[in-house]
């Protein structure tokens, strides 16, 4: 038997396996073993040291440890893209497949330094940085020894219209000036997170508004920042990283801490967000796969036998089965497609792919893990799976990254700019059958 036949690459099409070259087979089933072998077994672990009386902010003891082996064993970093000399050389279409299998534990992205949202602030400070900020910001984070955070959602401002944002960047002296209120930054809590990338407004009067903000490194121990709370996710507090809430009071940082320059915000973040999109989407494709396996173990349970049956021999549920795997194949080959689309034509091209996937996957992972959750009867609601943790993960992915209704509405636009082809083609059409009917003495007729 191929290795490409084996369980790692079961759901992998012909078409991708085909592209997949030897390093990436190589790190799939690399993936593939490290998740089953030894991220699975230790979920019970993981919560009872987050559990322990003062430790909740601080990362767990088996976490570093499965870091360390993931590290030594070459899995770590490897969703960034092979242009960048510090990847180790996947392209987005091969690293999609070792993202579907890490998403089969919330954490394993984490084990492997491929987590949100450390992925993006390293593609972004890989991309867009100096060698000298890359050697003090970037290098920290790919060799695991620090964390960072994404500082953009604000609670004052429709945030989905990120043009809107109003924290302030004001240029005094050497340093820049922030004051405002963010949302979702990882928790200042745990000491492993060193510093934001932070988006403000640093030219509010500026005629053009997609040149009015820019971005900064704030690190954590500056004086000014005031982390207000946690902000739990659906009843989660996600603990040991969490989600802050957060006031910029007179917080400088010197101007060497600007990204690419002033009024650059823009073109920064959508570099930033297009790959990231694609990971979250394949880590619920993972997400997706492990919840249907716990439902198809239940369907077969033989203590759970209502009315005389296995769950899985009634007619609805063998529907329900069919109906979700359906769902979650077709899924996974929009996104595989997004992936590959970036990696052919780059992430600009590859923007309505990416949103096709941000849009359909998010909304086909809570469907399939609430039908999960019901297979379960009242057990999948409670702690007794991962189901709940689950579901509101993929819950939080239709809101994190931009709300699936904006990029409805980025696809819904480019196709309406596409209608007036189309027109163009009908009319043509029309003009053919009306030559044709007077050709053969049939009578013409319209509805326009």
């Amino acid at each position: 038997m191929s290795q490409l036949d084996g369980p790692a690459f079961h759901r992998i099409p012909p078409w991708v396996k085909a592209k997949l070259s030897p390093t990436a087979i190589e790190k799939i089933q690399k993936v593939h073993n490290f998740v089953e072998t030894e991220c699975i077994p230790a979920e019970p672990i993981m919560k009872a040291q987050i559990a322990e009386v003062g430790k909740r902010w601080t990362t767990q003891p088996l976490m570093h440890e499965l870091r360390q082996k993931a590290k030594t064993a070459g899995l770590f970093n490897l969703f960034l893209p092979s242009h960048f000399k510090e990847s180790p050389g996947l392209t987005n279409l091969e690293y999609s497949c070792c993202a579907e299998i890490m998403g089969r534990v919330y954490w394993a992205q984490q084990t492997m330094n491929c987590h949100a949202p450390e992925t993006g602030n390293i593609e972004l400070l890989a991309k867009y940085c100096t060698p000298e900020q890359k050697k003090k910001w970037l290098q920290p984070l790919l060799d695991g020894t620090a964390s960072s955070a994404y500082s953009m959602t604000e609670p004052d401002v429709a945030s989905s219209d990120a043009t809107q944002i109003g924290c302030r960047i004001t240029k005094e002296g050497d340093k820049y000036v922030i004051n405002g209120r963010k949302l979702f930054g990882n928790c200042m809590w745990n000491s492993e997170n060193k510093f934001y990338i932070l988006m403000g407004c640093s030219d509010p009067y500026n005629p053009n508004k997609w040149a009015r903000h820019s971005m900064v490194i704030v690190p954590t121990n500056t004086p000014g920042i005031t982390q207000v709370r946690n902000l739990t996710i659906m009843g989660y507090d996600h603990a040991p990283e969490g989600h802050g809430e957060y006031i910029y009071e007179d917080v400088r940082v010197p101007l060497e801490n600007i990204i690419l320059g002033e009024g650059r915000a823009f073109e920064i973040a959508q570099g930033r967000l297009g790959p990231g999109r694609i990971h979250h989407c394949m880590r619920l494709i993972g997400q997706c796969e492990r919840a249907y396996e716990l439902a198809l173990v239940r369907c077969i349970d033989p203590r759970k036998t209502p009315r005389g049956k296995l769950i899985g021999q009634f007619d609805s549920n063998i529907e329900r089965i069919a109906q979700m795997r359906l769902e979650i194949d077709q899924a996974r080959l929009v996104v595989l497609n997004a992936a590959d689309t970036m990696d052919i034509h780059g992430n600009k091209a590859g923007r309505y792919a990416i949103a096709q996937s941000k849009i359909l996957v998010p909304n086909m992972a809570t469907r399939i893990i609430d039908e999960c959750m019901q297979l379960y009867g009242g057990q999948g609601l409670t702690q007794h799976t991962q189901l709940p943790e689950m579901w509101t993960y993929a819950r939080f992915v239709r809101i994190a990254d931009g709300p699936d209704s904006a990029h409805r509405h980025q696809v819904g636009r480019d196709e309406l700019k596409t209608a007036e082809k189309y027109a163009k083609r009908n009319r043509e059409y029309q003009r053919r059958y009306k030559a044709l009917a007077e050709k053969m003495g049939q009578k013409y007729e319209t509805f326009e």
